[in-house]
């Protein structure tokens, strides 16, 4: 008999386990009664219940088994009062460090962030205003304004991006809207109108002017004109197109470059006054010369000129053409003049990071089915021969996925570094829909700004140290971060943009404004404010923590230039070319888009609410095993 009593008693024990486990998790049909215990999980015992029932690697069939119906609604309807944040089950309070650390995200922090993001921006755009305007940047330090290096003509990491025209002022335009100033944005409209000219002695790179101040101009005209686009009217009395004038007196000073130039391929600088230079370079990188095509297209049906996305567009074709047989790859360095490559390194950085980037947006902005088959085998080829580690990001054992620096021509690596320029791809990624391989590369820089509280401008994945130690305030991290946020509405990413936010107050603000980072490691300073930080970083990170900005509210479709800029997905940029003017189509002429890959950066009204599963959206992006393995990779553990 004694047996018997040992066989009921351990039968009893696992009923009465299972019942604990029964209703710690929610399975079953409802008894009707109210328990007063709050069970809440991690993304460990997630993975425990995946593998015993079984599920696919996707990840939403086994999630039925918490809302009975799939992918339940997680976003409350207008009105609907939430007792308690809808992911507080997916987390553990006493459980796995990371989830403990990035599972949550209160209102009233988001709300602090996001009036720190708005400070911060006001007291780098207040002190230009005051004590560098009219000129080109503020020296933050000294408090004092900075034009082109006049006695220094070959000193490029000035006089490339400073010509004379007020630079900050109107790269920083659409931000004041995205911030919700009008009163501040018409003013700045009224000082562009009245005191910038481009008729200047100035040499400038080509690719500078066009992305921060044309692509700018552009944007602020559309914002302008357009009652359509997210901000509604935000006319100004007796505006008369000036900006857009502005815009195609510039292009116009811009198109010398496209002359005399035996492969279509512009030359890097032109002077605004006299054209190309005598005295320059046949070099030029294949971002620079291959990401003028959204700025020129718009500007080219803005005006009815063809002329303007004709240049730009042979340009990137020409390109093109010069990718390597063997790997479809591209250099960062090219002869324009020969067609011969100067640089072989093929990578997702300085040189080359915004070609790829624009292949993708003109699709999205032109209709162009050449370009987005063009971004297709360019993504293709980098996944085939920049990609190292595992296969899956989330899935599997070996190194993380980083995308390496190799030969354009053999795939073989050439160096051990990587750049801060690359940080802009996991956004990229996103607005091409892969959001899982975005999360990884995302997570690596990440763990990187953690371990300096800045990105270095080059760091050894191999050494675990920076190689070019000075960090200028750059928004690529940031970017990547709100368009990851926008795809996924995990809190992680608003505690990575905290992260940033506090780093960049703490360690690069000086008396007036917010300086370079000399040193990353030692966190002495230069002082420059560059226009980007204005331009994006800020921009990117009041919208990080800003749910009810117009840009996300609106029914309109909108995507961000390279430098941050507004600029609306419209029907009209879409119409056909034919003998040099634009031709009316019919609206199913229109070549379609994949809208679900859009929405990332392509907002309307609550899109992403419903299609983000719960299990991504509120538990860890990334395996907390994942996140442990990439910090240690970079020196943190």
């Amino acid at each position: 008999m004694q047996w018997r009593s040992i066989v009921v008693g351990l039968v009893l024990l696992r009923l009465a386990a299972s019942f604990v486990l029964w209703l710690a998790f929610g399975l079953g049909p409802s008894w009707g009664f109210n328990f007063p215990i709050s069970f809440r999980f991690n993304l460990r015992r997630l993975e425990v219940l995946r593998e015993k029932v079984g599920a696919d690697a996707g990840g939403s069939a086994w999630l039925s088994h918490f809302h009975g119906q799939g992918r339940g609604r997680t976003c409350p309807q207008p009105g609907e009062a939430e007792l308690e944040p809808p992911y507080a089950r997916f987390f553990d309070d006493g459980g796995d460090e990371y989830a403990k650390k990035y599972g949550f995200f209160p209102e009233k922090l988001k709300a602090e962030m996001r009036g720190m993001a708005r400070d911060m921006f006001y007291f780098g755009y207040e002190n230009y205003m005051k004590h560098a305007f009219p000129e080109d940047e503020l020296n933050p330090i000294d408090c004092r304004g900075r034009g082109p290096d006049v006695l220094n003509p070959s000193n490029i990491n000035i006089n490339d991006v400073l010509g004379n025209y007020s630079l900050t002022l109107i790269d920083t335009l659409d931000t004041l809207l995205v911030l919700g100033n009008l009163s501040e944005f018409h003013r700045a409209v009224k000082l562009v109108i009245d005191t910038v000219s481009f008729d200047k002695d100035s040499t400038v790179q080509v690719f500078e002017a066009n992305i921060r101040i044309l692509g700018s101009l552009i944007s602020a005209h559309i914002l302008l004109t357009d009652s359509r686009q997210p901000f509604g009217d935000v006319g100004l009395e007796d505006y008369d197109d000036e900006l857009l004038h502005l815009a195609h007196d510039l292009a116009v000073r811009l198109l010398p470059a496209f002359e005399n130039t035996s492969t279509g391929i512009p030359y890097p600088r032109v002077n605004l006054k006299n054209g190309v230079p005598p005295d320059t370079i046949n070099e030029t990188c294949t971002a620079g010369a291959g990401s003028l095509l959204v700025e020129f297209g718009i500007l080219s049906r803005l005006i009815g000129d063809s002329t303007f996305e004709w240049v730009a567009r042979r340009a990137v074709k020409a390109l093109w053409n010069l990718r390597s047989n063997e790997t479809g790859l591209l250099g960062n360095v090219v002869n324009i003049q020969t067609g011969q490559w100067v640089g072989k390194q093929s990578g997702l950085g300085a040189g080359m990071d915004s070609f790829y980037e624009y292949l993708l947006k003109s699709y999205i902005l032109f209709g162009e089915k050449e370009d987005y088959k063009m971004f297709k085998a360019a993504y293709e080829s980098i996944q085939t021969h920049l990609r190292r580690g595992r296969e899956a990001c989330n899935e599997g054992e070996g190194d993380p996925p980083l995308y390496v620096n190799v030969n354009m021509f053999n795939g073989q690596i050439m160096n051990t570094w990587i750049d801060s320029l690359q940080a802009f791809f996991p956004g990229l990624q996103v607005l091409n829909g892969d959001v899982e391989n975005a999360i990884c590369l995302h997570a690596f820089y990440y763990a990187i700004w953690k371990r300096f509280g800045a990105l270095p401008e080059r760091y050894n994945w191999q050494l675990q140290a920076p190689d070019v130690l000075f960090y200028p305030l750059r928004p690529e991290l940031v970017e990547s971060t709100y368009l990851l946020y926008q795809a996924t509405k995990n809190p992680f990413y608003l505690h990575v943009g905290m992260d940033i936010l506090q780093s960049i107050e703490k360690y690069a603000k000086v008396r007036c404004g917010y300086a370079t980072l000399h040193h990353v490691v030692e966190k002495s300073k230069e002082d420059r404010m560059e226009s980007f930080f204005l331009s994006e970083t800020c921009k990117y990170l009041y919208l990080l923590f800003d749910e009810d900005n117009p840009l996300h509210k609106s029914e309109n479709k909108y995507i961000f230039t390279t430098e941050g800029h507004v600029v609306p997905i419209d029907k009209r940029f879409r119409e056909k070319w034919k003998d040099g003017e634009l031709a009316d189509q019919d609206a199913t002429d229109v070549p379609p888009t994949n809208t679900s890959k859009l929405r990332p950066q392509a907002l309307g009204a609550n899109c992403c609410c419903d299609r983000i599963p719960d299990e991504r959206r509120y538990a860890l992006p990334l395996k907390s095993a994942y996140m442990r393995q990439i910090d240690h990779m970079v020196g943190l553990l």
